[in-house]
């Protein structure tokens, strides 16, 4: 039994082992869903019959998506009021109502439509609705919310488009506001239908927005704003917002000149100098300072604090630091860390203490970096998870944990993270505490984590930081001559341990690597199937640390950095005359990146104990100086 699990008070631990441990032969199961597949009701009927196995339901599942049929709607109508609300009833309901709107059975496809994102399904149950009689002042006024989209809907809500214009409901109000979704953040090319819309003296609106979207320089062409109009003045705050990232020179001139021409609201230069101040000191550029400033304080949230911050770390300016926090009462525990860091810089070391010290018992980044400075010992504050007996017996036996279980062992994880959402949706938080502990046991280990944190339960340390496939760690850890614990916290923050995860840069597995980084890594092209293997996926994630260590001449700060971000990037950002670590992981202009180097650096400390060492690795951070 794992450590954590010894200490939940089950009697023999009998109930406890029994429950998480159990396996299921899931062959049956899988030989009565090709049944189900093959459409022969009589043999999926029998098959289902003699099938005992926590995922009997997808059995039904299989059949009635594929093989829906009004011979079969009771049966249906059963499986869809049993399992309303859980991950089994959209893949029936939503092939069912497709079935009914083949068969022109609008009665029944009203009956049987729940609410959903599917646009096609929403104008089909409101055109039925209307073509049975209901009343158009009840229908029409929701078809508003449908046609105001930044995208173009289907084909098949024409008709109740038609008559809901007809009935006078598509306002010159409504058509800007689609208009603006659709140039801001939507189809671009349905523009010109919607300029169609338009009054003729405010076509030109709709191409004006065409071209800012297209060009944000267009905003700069003065010549473009000649009627002076509230809708003039959205599209060049739109246009300038965006043009500030690609030229700030042209930004600026532009803004100044367009004030002079346009009546800006207070609250539209407002979000342009909240805007430019995110721009120009994500880019370190020397304007940044007036226009952090110029944000009104009312506007300074928590990202807008943290450059203010760094512009006055990146000059040094110990005493803008101390200023910009007065009269705040809550302090994050960065803000307090370089608080008291310019305490001392300006020679106030009484001031300074008390700050680190309340820091260096906390276990985060700072806390442990607070530690470091103080040579006081590292505070996991761990504590043990109790659950009762009777909790987690019951809490494994539910049905929607024996499936997401089964779906887990089974390898189906999408499906299996369906059923645990919903089923720690559903939950109290001690039956979440239960349910957490219970995947850990069996090597679930991404669900504890998210559930953990979702619920805010930080100090679970041995569940939310599992030495998860540690024999894979220690052996490539060892043959790639990289600190296990690294590798290890690399891992906990790239993917908190999916095996099948996946990102939108179309990075694999528990190290997150890219395709084209493995196949320069491994010397040759490695399938993606196979990134998702733990073992390739970890042998090839510590090369590539022990590659970019090596390339970063034995600096595991810029190596963590350049895992996230790139080598070349990384070296672009070191500063000509060097500065300490510290001072430099704050500075990383990318928040990605520098939220992940803290945050690895932490994992790490908190793996270095898990693994039985007591040394603060932090403390290699402050003899460092990075840059020069």
């Amino acid at each position: 039994m794992k450590k954590w699990l010894s200490v939940i008070g089950c009697v023999g631990l009998a109930i406890c082992a029994k429950a998480s441990s159990a396996s299921v032969d899931h062959q049956a199961f899988k030989d009565a869903e090709k049944i189900a597949w093959s459409g022969n009701h009589n043999a999926f009927r029998n098959a289902l019959a003699a099938l005992e196995h926590p995922l009997s339901p997808y059995v039904e599942m299989a059949f009635y998506k594929r093989h829906p049929s009004l011979k079969y709607q009771e049966e249906i109508t059963r499986f869809l009021s049993v399992y309303e609300h859980t991950p089994l009833e959209w893949p029936v309901r939503e092939s069912w109502l497709h079935y009914l709107k083949r068969r022109g059975k609008k009665g029944e496809f009203i009956e049987a439509y729940r609410e959903t994102r599917d646009a096609e399904l929403q104008c089909l149950y409101l055109r039925y609705q209307l073509d049975l009689g209901a009343p158009a002042s009840a229908i029409l006024p929701q078809v508003d919310n449908l046609w105001t989209v930044g995208t173009s809907q289907p084909k098949v809500c024409d008709p109740l488009f038609s008559r809901w214009q007809k009935a006078g409901r598509m306002t010159q109000e409504l058509i800007w506001q689609r208009i603006t979704k659709t140039a801001q953040d939507g189809q671009s090319a349905l523009l010109p239908y919607l300029k169609t819309l338009l009054p003729e003296q405010e076509a030109y609106l709709a191409d004006l927005y065409l071209a800012v979207r297209q060009d944000p320089s267009a905003a700069a062409g003065l010549y473009r704003f000649q009627k002076r109009t509230v809708k003039e003045t959205e599209i060049a705050v739109y246009g300038i917002k965006r043009l500030i990232w690609r030229d700030k020179s042209l930004a600026l001139r532009a803004w100044d000149k367009l004030q002079t021409l346009l009546n800006f609201s207070p609250e539209q230069k407002d979000e342009v100098a909240y805007r430019f101040a995110l721009a120009l000191a994500s880019k370190g550029e020397p304007e940044a300072n007036f226009w952090l400033n110029k944000v009104p304080t009312a506007m300074r949230d928590e990202k807008l604090m943290q450059w203010l911050l760094a512009n006055k770390l990146k000059h040094q300016d110990w005493e803008g630091v101390v200023a910009l926090f007065v009269g705040h009462e809550q302090l994050s525990a960065g803000q307090k860390y370089w608080l008291a860091y310019s305490h001392q810089q300006l020679g106030y070391r009484e001031k300074a203490e008390p700050l680190w010290q309340e820091l260096a018992q906390q276990r985060h980044y700072y806390g442990f970096l607070a530690a470091a400075r103080l040579n006081l010992p590292v505070q996991l504050n761990a504590e043990a998870l109790t659950i009762t007996p009777l909790l987690q017996q019951q809490v494994a036996a539910a049905p929607g944990f024996k499936r997401a279980k089964a779906l887990y062992e089974m390898e189906r994880y999408t499906e299996a993270r369906r059923e645990w959402n919903y089923l720690t949706s559903t939950s109290s938080r001690d039956e979440k505490l239960a349910a957490s502990l219970l995947a850990a046991e069996f090597d679930w280990y991404d669900s504890s984590i998210f559930t953990l944190a979702e619920i805010g339960a930080w100090d679970f340390v041995e569940i939310r930081f599992p030495l998860a496939y540690l024999d894979l760690f220690e052996r490539y850890s060892k043959e790639n001559r990289i600190d296990l614990a690294w590798s290890i916290a690399i891992a906990r923050r790239e993917s908190s341990f999916a095996p099948d995860a996946r990102s939108r840069a179309d990075a694999y597995g528990l190290m997150q690597l890219l395709p084209s980084t493995a196949k320069y890594i491994g010397k040759s092209r490695v399938p993606n199937h196979r990134l998702l293997q733990p073992g390739t996926n970890i042998r090839l994630g510590t090369d590539y640390l022990q590659y970019l260590k090596n390339k970063t001449d034995g600096n595991e700060v810029l190596a963590t950095a350049s895992y996230n971000a790139g080598y070349y990037r990384v070296k672009k950002w070191l500063p000509q005359q060097a500065i300490p670590a510290e001072l430099w992981i704050e500075l990383i202009p990318y928040t990605e990146t520098r939220d992940y180097v803290k945050n690895v650096y932490a994992y790490r400390q908190v793996y270095n104990m898990r693994l039985g060492k007591q040394d603060n690795i932090l403390g290699d951070i402050l003899q460092m100086s990075i840059g020069g």
